[in-house]
C-alpha cells in the first residue's frame, strides 16, 4: 500500500463534490497523506480550476451538484478538448447516469459511500500520465 500511497502523490487530483462532510474527510486524508489537490463545489468551479491548471492529472467528481452536475462539467471538458482522466463518484447506481457517462468516455467509477482503499487501488491502475 505505501506503494500505492507514493504513486498517489505524484498525481494533482481534482475533486468536485458538493457535499460539506464528504469533501471534508477527502481533504483531511489527502492532507494526512500529503496528497497534491485542489476542490471545486460545483462543475463550473471545477471547470474554472481547470483551466488555471493544466497540470492536473484527473477529476473526480459527483454526479448531482448545484449550478454545473458532474455530467454536464464533463460533456463541457470533452468539448474544451481537456483531456484529463474523470472517475465519477456517486451514489447514483441509475443505469442512466451510468449510460450517459460512458457516453461521455468515462469508465471509472467510485460508488458512495466513498472508500479511500478503493480510491487508491482506481487511480493508482488508471493510465495516469
Amino acid at each position: 500500500m505505501q506503494e500505492k500511497i507514493q504513486k498517489l502523490r505524484e498525481l494533482k487530483l481534482l475533486f468536485v463534490e458538493d457535499e460539506e462532510d464528504l469533501i471534508n474527510i477527502i481533504e483531511d486524508t489527502l492532507r494526512k497523506l500529503n496528497s497534491n489537490f485542489l476542490t471545486a463545489r460545483n462543475g463550473e468551479e471545477a471547470l474554472a480550476i481547470l483551466e488555471k491548471n493544466s497540470d492536473i492529472d484527473a477529476v473526480i467528481t459527483d454526479i448531482n451538484m448545484p449550478i454545473m452536475n458532474g455530467l454536464e462539467m464533463i460533456e463541457q471538458i470533452n468539448k474544451r478538448g481537456l483531456k484529463v482522466p474523470v472517475v465519477v463518484m456517486s451514489a447514483h447506481t441509475e443505469s442512466e447516469f451510468i449510460k450517459k457517462a460512458e457516453d461521455l468516455g468515462v469508465s471509472n467509477y467510485l460508488l458512495k459511500p466513498f472508500d479511500f482503499i478503493k480510491f487508491i487501488e482506481l487511480i493508482v491502475s488508471m493510465d495516469i500520465k
